[in-house]
Formats: C-alpha cells, structure tokens, sequence
C-alpha cells in the first residue's frame, strides 16, 4: 500500500477509535456519576493509541528502508561496477532507480527488447517516456527489477506492521477504558510530549543550521587568515590558477560590511521617521474607521515580493534619481546606495509602523489623562509622555526592522549592483553580503574552494549580526511588555 494510502487509512481508524472510545466513555458515564475523564478525553485516548505507535512505526520505516534497499542492490551489483569512481556508480544509481520506478509499466517483452540494447532498446525507452541517454546494461535491469521487489515488499511489511500496531494499539486502550481511569491525564502528557518535540525539532533545527555553516567557515578559515577576512578592504574572489599566489583572490570583508550597513543606514533614514509618524497618527489622531482602513493599506506593503520592489527601484526610481540629480548637477548613478537604501526603505516601513503602533497603543490611558489634567495639549502629550513611555518599544521595533534589512538580497541586487566598493559616497554602487552569497554559490561549483566556502563565512558572520540584533530587540520589547502589563 502506498504511503498515502496507509496514512489516510490510520487517520480514518484513529477517528473511528476516537468515537467508539467517546460512546464507550459515554455509555459508563451514564451508569456511573463518578467517572474521572469526560467522555471526549476517552476518545482522545483510544484515537492516540491507535495512530500514534503505527504512525510513529511508519515514519522511521519510511526513514530507513530507502537506505536498506538501496544497500542491498548495490551489494548485488558485479564487482566492476563496485570498484567504480564514487561519480560513475551514482550516474548507475540514478539509471537503476529510473528503471525501477518504470517496471510497473514494462512488459517481459519489453525487458528482453532492453537486454538487447541498440536503437530498438532506445526507441523502447523514448516510447514509454523513460528519458535515459543510453541503452541500459543487462546488469542494470536485474538491480532495477531487485530494487522494484525489494520496495514492493517494503510496501507490504509496512502496511502489516503499521496496521498491526493500530489493532494492538486499540485493544490495549480499550482494555483501559474504565471510570476510573484518568484518560485525561494520559492524553495531556500525550500534548505535552508533542509540544515538547515540537520545540525540540525547533532548536535541533537551528542547531544544525549553525554547525553546518559553522564547519565550513572553519574549513574557509583554513584556505584564508581570520584577520585577512575580517579586516581585508579588497574583495577580489578570483579562482585559483597554476600561477598561485595572488591568483587565489582577496576576500576582503569590510567593503560588503560597509555596503550593507551603508545602505541599511538609508532605508532607515527612509523608514524610521515616516513609520513612526503613521504610527502616531493611527494611535493617537486617527478614528477608528480611518485607523482600521489605512493600516491594513499600510501593511500591504509588507506582502509585495521583494523582486518587485526591486524592479521598480531599477526601471522607475534609479532612472528618476539619476535624471533629478543630472538637473541640479550631480552625478547620480541609477545603481546606486541611495536607490536601494530608498526602496528597501519603504518596504520595511509597515514593519516600524505596525510595530510601533500597537506599542504606542499599549501605553496606558492614565499616563495620557494625567498629563491633560495638567494642562498639557494633546501634541505636548505625545511628545513629553507617550513617546518616552513607548521608546523601549519602538527601539526594539527599529531594531527588528534593521535585520529584516541587513538580510535583504533582491533589492540590493538590481538597485545597486554587484561591485563591491568601500566608499562614502550614497550615489555611487555598492553590494551587500547577502548578494555575494548569492553569486558565490551560482553555478556548477564543488565544496572545496575558498571562493565557495566564502559564501558560508560571510553567512557566518550575517548570521551574527542578525542574531544580535534580534536578541536585543527582543530583550528590549520583552522589558516594555513587562513594564505595562
């Protein structure tokens, strides 16, 4: 049975267990006042005993069993083809699973017509629309057949055994179901156990995330000095040559670093003031009616893909700086710090001023009271009152929003190139780290080159940045929440 068969099968017996388990629970219920759970806890109760062992059994089959199979057909390869480069045996592989999963609709005729080889063999395969770019091998036809039988038995083992279980899993739970038995009990240590492995994939997640990035900046850093990365001001990731020396390139850090705090500083000169003036017009002049149409307007901004601003920033706003700038004699270059600072800038405006609204907005009412009995005006009010009582918040908002900025990669690309300049000057071209990843990793490129494993140094060192910032946002936000709650 297939994969989805069978999960679609447990989900229809877990709900059947659900309900016999309830009216069970129900039908005790009715002859007896003292029963510890309700009768939907009962339910629950059967329903988990049922699903979860055969799901759980399912999962680590589905887990292994690829691995197994694809063990044993290479064990029963011919030893020539053992003895293959690690690359030749994979082209194999990948000819043998394409034949395997095309036996369903191939004939014993048509295996003898593949033995064969030749044109006919190709006409065969082009005809059933296995696309391969040359006859297989007999060898290859006796694996794709073992590997379809190996599966189909495969199939078959999980269906019994995950059924198995649910049948086992159901007598036992029904065996249980008495009125003093505490299913509730047992199906919130069920709950727990699964937000608990919920968290945990979480964090292995991000775990994992990190050492693998970790490991090869460790392997980069063996390539290229730490200081000659974090400190180097030419960025020149040239690939090596017989020649040696210089060949191997300049991986110079700082011009990217500058680039991207360069135009991070603009898109927050752009952002910072005009989200916060929407913020304090919605929470504090705004009415109700206008306040619930302009700031989901607002937010919209938000949900358009970044390529889009980009494409605006390239055939609307460069051209329209670099046409402003020529009339007033600057020369503004329409790839440039200033265009990409200026749309990344209104993108992240719904960021600051959605945040900075509900922050704004959770400042008790009794600080605004308090200044009007003193004679205070609504403007003096803002200024003097909420806006202190809410600047942890709006901090830690700005701060947010400069992640979401520093990580920004589309807009960088076609609003302000890909040269990688240390300079001062807003109207001229830089890069960011996050576009060199990008075209580090372009390409048909092996693991094992200082001019790939730079890309994961400096997603090493993005990473930090981000992390640190967001976790001073997030301590920042944290201490306001307290304060006013």
């Amino acid at each position: 049975m297939p994969a989805g068969y069978l999960l679609l099968l447990l989900i229809v017996l877990s709900l059947a267990a659900y309900f016999v388990g309830r009216s069970r629970a129900t039908a005790l219920a009715s002859v007896n006042a003292g029963i510890h759970s309700r009768p939907s806890y009962h339910g629950f109760y059967l329903a988990i005993a049922t699903a979860v062992p055969a799901l759980v059994a399912a999962l680590a089959w589905l887990a292994f069993a690829p691995g197994v199979i694809e063990h044993a057909v290479a064990v029963a390869l011919p030893a020539d083809v053992q003895a293959l480069s690690s690359g030749d045996r994979s082209l194999i592989f990948s000819a043998i699973d394409k034949l395997a999963s095309s036996i369903g609709i191939l004939s014993a005729a048509d295996l003898d017509v593949l033995r064969q080889g030749g044109d006919a063999a190709m006409n065969l395969l082009k005809e059933k629309g296995i696309l391969m770019g040359s006859a297989p091998q007999p060898f290859m036809i006796d694996a794709a057949l073992h590997k379809a039988n190996l599966e189909g038995v495969s199939r078959i083992a999980l269906t019994i055994i995950s059924l198995g279980l649910a049948v086992l899993g159901f007598f036992y739970a029904s065996r249980k179901l008495t009125a003093e038995f505490r299913a509730r009990n047992a199906v919130e240590r069920v709950v727990e156990g699964g937000l608990i492995l919920a968290s945990t994939v979480a964090v292995l997640t991000t775990v994992g995330i990190v050492m693998s990035v970790l490991f090869e900046s460790i392997h980069f850093f063996r390539s290229v000095p730490v200081f000659d990365f974090l400190f180097g001001t030419v960025w020149d990731p040239r690939f090596s040559t017989a020649g040696g020396g210089d060949s191997a390139g300049q991986f110079g850090l700082l011009p990217l670093l500058w680039g991207t705090l360069f135009i991070t500083f603009v898109a927050m000169l752009v952002a910072v003031p005009i989200g916060l003036l929407a913020a304090v017009y919605m929470s504090e002049y705004a009415s109700s009616r206008v306040r619930g149409i302009s700031k989901p307007v607002l937010e919209i901004l938000a949900g358009i893909p970044t390529i889009v601003y980009g494409f605006f920033a390239l055939t609307t706003m460069g051209p329209f700086l670099r046409n402003t700038g020529s009339l007033i004699g600057l020369d503004i270059s329409a790839n440039s710090v200033l265009t990409a600072g200026f749309v990344m800038g209104v993108m992240i405006i719904p960021f600051v001023s959605s945040l900075s609204d509900d922050i704004i907005s959770a400042v008790p009412n009794s600080l605004r009271e308090g200044s009007y009995g003193l004679g205070a005006t609504q403007s003096e009010t803002i200024k003097r009152v909420v806006l202190p009582a809410a600047l942890p918040g709006i901090v830690g908002a700005v701060l947010l929003a400069v992640s979401r900025a520093i990580g920004e990669t589309m807009i960088v690309v076609l609003a302000a190139g890909i040269a990688a300049n240390l300079t001062l000057n807003p109207f001229q071209p830089v890069t960011t780290m996050t576009v060199k990843i990008v075209s580090q990793l372009t390409g048909d490129l092996e693991f094992n080159s200082p001019q790939t494993l730079v890309a994961f140094a400096l997603g090493l060192t993005l990473f930090v940045i981000t992390l640190g910032l967001n976790v001073v946002a997030l301590y920042i936000v944290r201490k306001y929440r307290e304060q006013y709650e």
